[in-house]
C-alpha cells in the first residue's frame, strides 16, 4: 500500500536504494533563500534530490496579481517531476528541517497533479540525523521517467472563490499563519497586515509535538473538528502568506482522517495585492 499523509524514519530506511522510491529535499527559509540548497549539498538523506520552494514549486511571480508562489504550470511540473524520475507507480517522500511546512508543499502539488503515492517524513531530517541514519553530501539525480499529470482542479481555491464565498457561512476559512499575523502583529513579510474577514486563526505549527513529529491522529481530529465544527473537509479552505505553510494543515487533516480540505493557493499576498480587498486585524 503506498504512503498517503506521512512516512516513518524507519520504514523509509528501507527504500533508500529502491528505485521506485524518490526522496525530495525540500528545506527552505523564506529569509535565506538559498540555505536549503546549501544545506543539502552539505548533508542530505542518501539519494535525496533537491527541490527549492521558490524555483521549483511555484511558478512565475506577477506583481500586482499573483502571490508570492503561485502554482506552477503544469506542463513545467510535469517535465520537473519527469526529470526527478517520478511518474504513477513512484512514491515519493519529502522531507524538510521545520516539522514538514515546506514539504507539505510539494505534497499537495503532487496529490493536485493527480499523485496519490507521496507522503512526508514524519520529524524530517533533524530526527533523521538524530537516529544516525543513512547521510551524505553532493548532489543526486535520479533516471527519467515519465510524468502524466491528472489535475484535480477542485483541490485549489483562487480569489474570486473567496471573494464569493464571504458571506457563505458554510464554508470554513482557516488561516494558517501564526496567530500574531493573523491578528496583524509582527507582520515582517508581506507589506499588508492583517486577515481575510471571516478567516479563523489554524496555526500549522500546532499540529506538531515539541520533537518537531506530528501529534497523534486523535489529538488532530479533535483539534480540527473543534475549528470546523460540523463542517465537512470539503468546506475547509486554508491560506497562509503564500500558499506553501497552509499546505501542513491539508496534510494534518487528511492524516486525522477527516477528509480532504482545499487550499486557497494565491493566500494572503495574494488577496493583498488588490488594495480594494477587504482586511480584518485583531481577533475575528
Amino acid at each position: 500500500m503506498p504512503s498517503t499523509t506521512l512516512v516513518s524514519t524507519a520504514d523509509l530506511s528501507l527504500h533508500l536504494s529502491d528505485p521506485d522510491w524518490a526522496i525530495v529535499d525540500c528545506r527552505f527559509t523564506l529569509t535565506e533563500t538559498e540555505r536549503g540548497r546549501r544545506d543539502y549539498r552539505q548533508a542530505h538523506i542518501s539519494g535525496a534530490l533537491y527541490a527549492h520552494v521558490d524555483e521549483d514549486l511555484a511558478g512565475t511571480v506577477v506583481r500586482g496579481k499573483t502571490g508570492r508562489h503561485p502554482l506552477p504550470d503544469v506542463d513545467v511540473m510535469a517535465g520537473r517531476l519527469s526529470r526527478w524520475g517520478i511518474h504513477s507507480s513512484v512514491q515519493v517522500v519529502a522531507y524538510d528541517d521545520t516539522g514538514g511546512s515546506m514539504a507539505a508543499r510539494l505534497w499537495w502539488l503532487l496529490r493536485w497533479l493527480g499523485h496519490d503515492a507521496v507522503a512526508v517524513l514524519d520529524g524530517g531530517f533533524p530526527k533523521w540525523q538524530r537516529e544516525g541514519r543513512a547521510a551524505r553530501g553532493g548532489v543526486e539525480s535520479r533516471s527519467p521517467r515519465t510524468f502524466v499529470p491528472n489535475v484535480r482542479a477542485a483541490m485549489a481555491v483562487h480569489t474570486p472563490d473567496v471573494l464569493a464565498a464571504l458571506e457563505d457561512a458554510r464554508l470554513r476559512l482557516l488561516d494558517s499563519r501564526t496567530a500574531d499575523r493573523y491578528r496583524g502583529e509582527n507582520e515582517t513579510i508581506d507589506p499588508v497586515a492583517g486577515h481575510i474577514p471571516g478567516a479563523i486563526s489554524a496555526p500549522y505549527p500546532d499540529n506538531l509535538d515539541a520533537d518537531g513529529t506530528f501529534k497523534s491522529q486523535a489529538e488532530l481530529r479533535a483539534r480540527f473538528q473543534a475549528l470546523l465544527g460540523d463542517a465537512p473537509a470539503e468546506r475547509a479552505v486554508f491560506y497562509c502568506g503564500s500558499g506553501v505553510t497552509a499546505a501542513h494543515n491539508v496534510l494534518a487533516m487528511k492524516h486525522a482522517g477527516l477528509g480532504e480540505a482545499r487550499l486557497y493557493a494565491g493566500s494572503w499576498s495574494e488577496w493583498i495585492a488588490d488594495p480594494a480587498r477587504p482586511i480584518r486585524t485583531g481577533e475575528e
